[in-house]
């Protein structure tokens, strides 16, 4: 058994591979926890069915916070192998000016998102509403071509109350024309949230000549997907077709499951 961890900077998200079966399937479910109860993890361990050979993880959550994952994993006898971004993996290659700079994560997402596709696809833009948002870019080429990184929708909210005298934590509805304080940062957050993936998808369509698919991932996702969907909807009918995004669970540990397969040896 090959353990995936994704190390986020608020979530540790984990899985598995079982490299002793030749179909090598993952787990039912991934589990995700606070990233600060790294004592989930050890119980979580402790619980699986088959001890685990080693396992396979990024993480952008700082060096201390891995140091203690790996510790909690040697205790079970588990190495972890920290996966970096890299100039080219599995065909996927890296525009990055320093590929290595590139965010961990985000190159495994982009993985993940490839192992879903046959060889001949569309240009797609993945778009991740965590801590940070990020929206990638990959062309039908397998060429990432850049992306954009910004606040997510709660880091919006908290630095608008925390940054300002008055305003609040917002919990209001997304609505065209808001009407009290609580509406205008909803509104706010979700119209910059989807002006950017709109930007990029816009951008992605005249680089590449044809329509990006859209993938989208992370939790914070279901504030914000009927703005995009909204925008989306009016920017594509331009073009006569507006594009549905396709929301995906937990794409790192598809990219990370990827790589595992890809490198396991006939011992693992």
């Amino acid at each position: 058994m090959i353990i995936l961890i994704d190390s986020g900077n608020s979530r540790l998200k984990v899985g598995w591979l079982d490299a002793s079966n030749p179909d090598m399937p993952r787990e039912p479910a991934a589990v995700a926890f606070d990233g600060l109860d790294l004592d989930a993890l050890d119980r979580w361990l402790t619980a699986l069915p088959s001890p685990p050979l080693r396992a396979l993880g990024v993480n952008v959550a700082g060096e201390a916070r891995g140091t203690a994952i790996s510790a909690i994993l040697q205790k079970h006898g588990c190495a972890i192998t920290w996966s970096p971004s890299q100039a080219t993996t599995l065909g996927l290659i890296n525009s990055y000016r320093n590929p290595t700079q590139l965010g961990a994560d985000r190159w495994a997402s982009l993985l993940g998102v490839l192992s879903r596709l046959p060889g001949a696809h569309p240009p797609f833009v993945l778009a991740s509403f965590g801590t940070a948002t990020t929206i990638d870019t990959v062309g039908p080429d397998n060429v990432f071509a850049g992306g954009l990184i910004l606040p997510g929708p709660a880091m919006m909210r908290h630095a608008l109350a925390h940054g300002t005298a008055n305003l609040p934590i917002a919990n209001g509805q997304v609505v065209p024309y808001p009407i009290d304080t609580h509406e205008a940062i909803a509104s706010g957050i979700a119209a910059a949230q989807a002006g950017a993936v709109v930007r990029q998808w816009l951008a992605g369509r005249q680089r590449y000549g044809q329509t990006p698919q859209i993938y989208a991932a992370g939790g914070g996702w279901p504030e914000v997907h009927q703005e995009i969907e909204r925008l989306l909807a009016d920017a594509g009918g331009a073009f006569g077709a507006a594009p549905v995004p396709v929301y995906l669970d937990h794409p790192v540990l598809d990219g990370l499951a990827a790589v595992a397969r890809a490198t396991l040896d006939t011992n693992a």
